[in-house]
Protein backbone atom coordinates (compact mmCIF):
# COMPACT_ATOMS: atom_id res chain seq x y z
CA UNK A 1 0.00 0.00 0.00
CA UNK A 2 1.00 3.61 -0.32
CA UNK A 3 1.92 3.66 3.38
CA UNK A 4 4.89 1.43 2.58
CA UNK A 5 5.84 3.70 -0.29
CA UNK A 6 5.72 6.74 1.98
CA UNK A 7 7.85 5.00 4.60
CA UNK A 8 10.29 4.16 1.83
CA UNK A 9 10.43 7.81 0.82
CA UNK A 10 11.30 8.88 4.34
CA UNK A 11 14.06 6.30 4.60
CA UNK A 12 15.44 7.05 1.16
CA UNK A 13 15.53 10.81 1.53
CA UNK A 14 16.98 10.48 5.01
CA UNK A 15 19.72 8.00 4.22
CA UNK A 16 20.65 8.27 0.56
CA UNK A 17 22.40 11.35 -0.77
CA UNK A 18 22.50 9.85 -4.22
CA UNK A 19 22.13 6.48 -5.87
CA UNK A 20 24.47 5.37 -8.61
CA UNK A 21 22.81 5.07 -11.96
CA UNK A 22 22.39 1.67 -13.52
CA UNK A 23 24.93 0.67 -16.10
CA UNK A 24 22.20 -0.33 -18.57
CA UNK A 25 19.89 2.54 -19.53
CA UNK A 26 16.19 2.14 -18.78
CA UNK A 27 13.55 2.06 -21.46
CA UNK A 28 11.55 5.24 -22.09
CA UNK A 29 8.43 3.43 -20.83
CA UNK A 30 10.13 2.59 -17.52
CA UNK A 31 11.39 6.14 -17.12
CA UNK A 32 7.87 7.40 -17.70
CA UNK A 33 6.50 5.05 -15.02
CA UNK A 34 9.14 6.21 -12.54
CA UNK A 35 8.26 9.84 -13.28
CA UNK A 36 4.60 9.00 -12.68
CA UNK A 37 5.35 7.37 -9.32
CA UNK A 38 7.36 10.42 -8.27
CA UNK A 39 4.56 12.72 -9.39
CA UNK A 40 2.00 10.69 -7.42
CA UNK A 41 4.29 10.79 -4.39
CA UNK A 42 4.91 14.54 -4.61
CA UNK A 43 2.48 15.38 -1.76
CA UNK A 44 4.23 12.82 0.47
CA UNK A 45 7.63 14.27 -0.41
CA UNK A 46 6.39 17.80 0.30
CA UNK A 47 4.88 16.75 3.65
CA UNK A 48 8.08 14.99 4.63
CA UNK A 49 10.21 18.01 3.71
CA UNK A 50 7.88 20.33 5.61
CA UNK A 51 8.14 18.16 8.73
CA UNK A 52 11.92 18.06 8.34
CA UNK A 53 12.19 21.85 7.95
CA UNK A 54 9.81 22.57 10.84
CA UNK A 55 11.38 20.11 13.27
CA UNK A 56 13.99 22.54 14.69
CA UNK A 57 11.31 25.21 15.17
CA UNK A 58 9.04 22.73 16.94
CA UNK A 59 11.85 21.77 19.31
CA UNK A 60 12.61 25.43 19.99
CA UNK A 61 8.92 26.10 20.66
CA UNK A 62 8.84 23.33 23.24
CA UNK A 63 11.89 24.76 24.97
CA UNK A 64 10.49 28.28 24.75
CA UNK A 65 7.20 27.16 26.31
CA UNK A 66 9.07 25.89 29.36
CA UNK A 67 11.08 29.09 29.64
CA UNK A 68 7.93 31.21 29.28
CA UNK A 69 6.32 29.41 32.19
CA UNK A 70 9.35 29.37 34.44
CA UNK A 71 11.44 32.45 33.65
CA UNK A 72 9.17 35.11 32.19
CA UNK A 73 6.98 37.29 34.38
CA UNK A 74 3.27 36.33 34.05
CA UNK A 75 2.27 39.75 32.74
CA UNK A 76 4.81 39.50 29.91
CA UNK A 77 4.20 35.89 28.84
CA UNK A 78 1.46 36.53 26.28
CA UNK A 79 3.36 39.30 24.48
CA UNK A 80 6.63 37.36 24.43
CA UNK A 81 4.77 34.24 23.29
CA UNK A 82 3.25 36.10 20.34
CA UNK A 83 6.65 37.47 19.35
CA UNK A 84 8.16 33.97 19.42
CA UNK A 85 5.25 32.63 17.34
CA UNK A 86 5.91 35.35 14.77
CA UNK A 87 9.61 34.47 14.71
CA UNK A 88 8.81 30.79 14.20
CA UNK A 89 6.35 31.58 11.41
CA UNK A 90 8.95 33.74 9.66
CA UNK A 91 11.44 30.89 9.88
CA UNK A 92 8.93 28.36 8.50
CA UNK A 93 7.91 30.67 5.66
CA UNK A 94 11.55 30.88 4.59
CA UNK A 95 12.80 27.36 5.40
CA UNK A 96 9.92 25.15 4.22
CA UNK A 97 10.02 26.23 0.53
CA UNK A 98 13.81 25.83 0.45
CA UNK A 99 13.72 22.27 1.80
CA UNK A 100 10.62 21.34 -0.25
CA UNK A 101 12.10 22.53 -3.53
CA UNK A 102 15.39 20.79 -2.82
CA UNK A 103 13.59 17.54 -1.93
CA UNK A 104 11.62 17.60 -5.19
CA UNK A 105 14.81 18.30 -7.12
CA UNK A 106 16.64 15.40 -5.44
CA UNK A 107 13.77 12.91 -5.79
CA UNK A 108 14.55 11.72 -9.35
CA UNK A 109 18.24 11.10 -8.60
CA UNK A 110 17.55 9.37 -5.28
CA UNK A 111 14.11 7.75 -5.13
CA UNK A 112 13.81 7.58 -8.90
CA UNK A 113 17.20 5.91 -9.28
CA UNK A 114 16.38 3.38 -6.58
CA UNK A 115 13.01 2.57 -8.15
CA UNK A 116 14.80 2.09 -11.46
CA UNK A 117 17.27 -0.27 -9.82
CA UNK A 118 14.88 -2.31 -7.67
CA UNK A 119 11.66 -2.46 -9.70
CA UNK A 120 10.93 -4.01 -13.06
CA UNK A 121 8.71 -2.23 -15.53
CA UNK A 122 5.83 -4.58 -14.73
CA UNK A 123 6.24 -4.00 -10.97
CA UNK A 124 6.17 -0.25 -11.53
CA UNK A 125 2.87 -0.62 -13.40
CA UNK A 126 1.46 -2.52 -10.43
CA UNK A 127 2.81 0.10 -8.03
CA UNK A 128 1.12 2.91 -9.97
CA UNK A 129 -2.15 0.96 -9.90
CA UNK A 130 -1.89 0.57 -6.11
CA UNK A 131 -1.13 4.24 -5.52
CA UNK A 132 -3.97 5.33 -7.81
CA UNK A 133 -6.47 2.94 -6.19
CA UNK A 134 -9.57 4.89 -4.97
CA UNK A 135 -9.55 2.95 -1.68
CA UNK A 136 -5.90 3.77 -1.10
CA UNK A 137 -6.51 7.43 -1.90
CA UNK A 138 -9.41 7.54 0.55
CA UNK A 139 -7.21 6.00 3.24
CA UNK A 140 -4.41 8.49 2.57
CA UNK A 141 -6.82 11.42 2.78
CA UNK A 142 -7.56 10.35 6.35
CA UNK A 143 -3.87 10.49 7.24
CA UNK A 144 -3.98 14.00 8.67
CA UNK A 145 -7.18 13.36 10.62
CA UNK A 146 -5.86 10.09 12.03
CA UNK A 147 -2.66 11.76 13.17
CA UNK A 148 -4.55 14.72 14.64
CA UNK A 149 -6.94 12.67 16.79
CA UNK A 150 -4.12 10.47 18.05
CA UNK A 151 -1.80 13.37 18.86
CA UNK A 152 -4.54 15.37 20.62
CA UNK A 153 -5.46 12.41 22.82
CA UNK A 154 -1.84 11.51 23.44
CA UNK A 155 -0.90 15.06 24.47
CA UNK A 156 -3.94 15.35 26.74
CA UNK A 157 -3.17 12.09 28.51
CA UNK A 158 0.59 12.55 28.89
CA UNK A 159 0.93 16.31 29.53
CA UNK A 160 0.65 16.01 33.32
CA UNK A 161 3.26 13.24 33.31
CA UNK A 162 5.72 14.88 30.95
CA UNK A 163 5.61 18.56 31.97
CA UNK A 164 7.11 17.96 35.45
CA UNK A 165 9.91 15.95 33.86
CA UNK A 166 10.58 18.71 31.32
CA UNK A 167 10.66 21.33 34.09
CA UNK A 168 12.95 19.18 36.21
CA UNK A 169 15.27 18.69 33.24
CA UNK A 170 15.22 22.43 32.59
CA UNK A 171 16.25 23.06 36.20
CA UNK A 172 19.08 20.53 36.01
CA UNK A 173 20.41 21.95 32.75
CA UNK A 174 20.12 25.52 34.05
CA UNK A 175 22.07 24.51 37.14
CA UNK A 176 24.78 22.85 35.03
CA UNK A 177 25.01 26.00 32.91
CA UNK A 178 25.24 28.18 36.01
CA UNK A 179 21.99 29.97 35.26
CA UNK A 180 20.30 31.26 38.39
CA UNK A 181 16.55 30.55 38.44
CA UNK A 182 14.11 33.37 39.04
CA UNK A 183 12.43 33.52 42.47
CA UNK A 184 9.31 31.89 41.01
CA UNK A 185 11.45 28.93 39.97
CA UNK A 186 13.00 28.72 43.39
CA UNK A 187 9.58 28.52 44.99
CA UNK A 188 8.49 25.86 42.55
CA UNK A 189 11.62 23.76 43.01
CA UNK A 190 13.15 24.56 46.44
CA UNK A 191 15.41 21.50 46.46
CA UNK A 192 17.18 22.47 43.26
CA UNK A 193 18.17 26.05 44.00
CA UNK A 194 19.76 28.02 46.83
CA UNK A 195 17.94 31.35 47.30
CA UNK A 196 19.98 33.33 49.82
CA UNK A 197 17.19 34.96 51.80
CA UNK A 198 14.43 32.39 51.35
CA UNK A 199 15.41 29.51 53.52
CA UNK A 200 13.29 26.45 54.15
CA UNK A 201 9.78 27.42 55.07
CA UNK A 202 7.21 24.69 55.42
Amino acid sequence: MKKRVLLGLLVLLGQFGSVQAQTTPSSPAKKELIAKVLNLQQPAIENMSRALAEQPAAQMMQQAAVVLQTRIAPEKREAVGKEIQADLKKYADEAVPLVRDRALKLAPSTIGALLDEKFTEDELKQLVAIIESPVNRKFQQLGGDMQKVLVEKLVAETRSLIEPKVKALDQVIAKRLGIQPRPADAAAAPDKSKPPAKAASK
